[in-house]
């Protein structure tokens, strides 16, 4: 009897400006055990020398060269057109890998034909016993929108004392390093590329779980993120991004009860946060966070449009009567982390 091959994985890191990062992370990368593995960098029209260092130095990488800085959504949803594998792993440039990170998740995958993607545990490269603030042990979501971890809350992120040592459902998972079936990927209409960077691969997750699918975390997979590396935290580009790609990701995906019930309440949320930057003093993020909503609802017939769409991507991709609303937290993390002082996820429990 033939011994059936393994599926084909495409590592796929989209890259700009980002040489010290593929000069530093490229090797752990390559050294990656997994038989059937194919290894690409989706260059974003960088103007340094990163095309010619990884041709020069890494001859088994295949590079695909985008005509332009198409940023992290539209930027992987060209390249991944022209990838062809069972299943995608976005992973970003300032990731180190460690030897045996593909094989878990792979084989939890095959095992589960509903699993649609699926995270491993992602530690900070600089303190590798703590969580990263992106993704740390799969990602969450309360019921007005704001995206949390187990293991980091805001900016507050765990030490990792084997606590979440367990293969768990969640709701999203990270876009730093996202094993995805490739089928479904481009079925339910990828990553959205009006976000630009920030919050795409939640809202991408949050299409797969309305279609029935199920997101998971795999501790026996281990990464190590440096973050931060296009859009630093406190950078008033990236607060904008994440207000606004927050806003329109719920317009998408609310049911129409929620759009008049929640959404609302979400709105006068951002506007205190709003007002509590410019209390105190912190005036380019009250102005992120204000042209984050002004932006939002100046374009509030594309966002419809965009609903309209989503439903329709959804739809197409349906395996469950139901929506899957696993990893979808009923109360507000808001409250819970900043009136009364909950900081990590078993105070949630």
């Amino acid at each position: 009897m033939l011994q059936k091959s393994p599926p084909k994985v495409a590592v796929v890191i989209l890259n700009w400006n980002g040489i010290h990062f593929l000069q530093q992370f490229l090797p752990s990368v390559i050294t990656s055990n997994y038989s059937n593995l194919d290894i690409y960098v989706a260059d974003n029209a960088s103007t340094d020398e990163s095309v010619a260092f990884v041709q020069s130095k890494f001859s088994s990488i295949k590079i695909i060269q985008n005509a332009e800085n198409y940023g992290f959504a539209e930027g992987y949803n060209v390249a991944l057109k022209q990838v062809e594998a069972d299943y995608y792993v976005l992973l970003n440039s300032d990731v180190e890998v460690s030897e045996n990170w593909i094989q878990p998740i792979i084989d939890l995958m095959e095992s589960d034909p509903t699993i649609a993607a699926c995270q491993p545990k992602i530690l900070a490269f600089h303190h590798k016993n703590q969580f990263e603030y992106a993704g740390a042990a799969g990602g969450w979501m309360d019921r007005f929108g704001y995206a949390f971890c187990r293991g980091r809350f805001f900016e507050h992120c765990e030490e990792d004392s084997g606590q979440y040592n367990e293969v768990s459902e969640v709701f999203w998972a990270s876009g730093a390093a996202m094993f995805v079936r490739a089928e479904l990927y481009h079925q339910i209409g990828g990553l959205d590329a009006d976000f630009f960077a920030h919050q795409e691969e939640i809202d991408l997750c949050w299409r797969m779980k309305r279609a029935g699918y199920r997101i998971f975390y795999h501790p026996s997979s281990v990464v190590y993120h440096v973050g931060g590396g296009t859009l630093p935290q406190g950078n008033p580009r990236k607060l904008y991004l994440n207000f606004r790609n927050n806003l329109v990701m719920m317009f998408k995906n609310l049911t129409t009860l929620q759009l008049f019930t929640i959404f609302p309440i979400r709105i006068v949320l951002d506007w205190i946060a709003a007002l509590k930057f410019l209390v105190l003093g912190a005036f380019g993020d009250f102005k992120a966070v204000s042209k984050a909503q002004f932006d939002f609802f100046g374009h509030l017939w594309k966002w419809r449009r965009k609903r309209i769409e989503t439903q329709k991507l959804v739809k197409n991709s349906l395996i469950a009567a139901k929506p899957n609303r696993i990893g979808q937290y009923q109360g507000s993390i808001v409250v819970d982390y900043f009136l009364r002082g909950k900081r990590k996820w078993s105070d949630l429990q």
